[in-house]
């Protein structure tokens, strides 16, 4: 049976518009984006089997458009729609933000921070930069590595936070492996990022380190 003859209080977005979108199910949300089913099969069904396929939501948006498109009911459109969406999300995040008075290990930051790293395959370097009253100017990813390790420039970090009139920062940077615990290396290295931006009278606030999941904060466990 199509969607359009189901009873109107269960179709994906009628049920969207009157009660929100947090009452749908992963399937119903996904099939919105997919909108049409396939012979024999709804918009709902090709989502469910879609899901089922990846394991869920995570794998599934991180799937390349190859993979994806070779789905029967799916095509480029509906990957760049699916992508586009997941951006949206991002940018979102983003500007809730910026919008925080007072930044320090918030929800919304943590938030942030594992919908942009978590998922990355090589590990990368980032730096949030802060004003007077720790309100996000602008957060920069500044260095990209391999699934081991990144080589981070404190000359660099120091002179794009002078640009941004930065008051403070605070490093983020991901481990692929998904295990967020710091190692001895990321420990000599924000000692060093810390006496260079203390020269120029920069505060490091914290340096977070993104996993699968979890966000570990030096701050919090007296390491800065």
């Amino acid at each position: 049976m199509a969607i359009s003859q189901w009873p109107e209080h269960e179709r994906p977005r009628e049920k969207l518009l009157h009660r929100g979108a947090g009452v749908l199910s992963d399937a119903e949300l996904l099939a919105i984006f997919i909108r049409s089913g396939v012979p024999g099969k709804t918009a709902v069904d090709v989502a469910r089997e879609l899901l089922g396929r990846y394991g869920g939501l995570r794998d599934l948006l991180a799937a390349s458009p190859e993979e994806l498109c070779e789905t029967p009911g799916l095509g480029e459109a509906k990957y760049v729609q699916l992508q586009a969406g997941l951006e949206l999300g991002r940018r979102f995040l983003a500007e809730k933000l910026k919008r925080e008075v007072t930044l320090g290990s918030t929800r919304d930051t943590r938030d942030f921070l594992q919908a942009q790293l978590r998922d990355r395959k090589n590990e990368v370097f980032c730096v949030l930069f802060l004003d007077n009253r720790h309100r996000v100017l602008e957060f920069e990813e500044l260095f990209q590595g391999t699934l081991n390790g990144t080589a981070v420039y404190p000359r660099e970090i120091v002179k794009r936070a002078l640009r941004h009139n930065a008051a403070a920062v605070i490093l983020v940077h991901n481990h692929p492996s998904g295990v967020a615990e710091p190692s001895r290396a990321d420990e000599l290295l924000t000692n060093r990022l810390k006496e260079a931006l203390t020269l120029v009278d920069i505060r490091l606030l914290d340096h977070l380190v993104v996993g699968d999941g979890e966000t570990v904060s030096f701050s919090e466990r007296g390491l800065i």
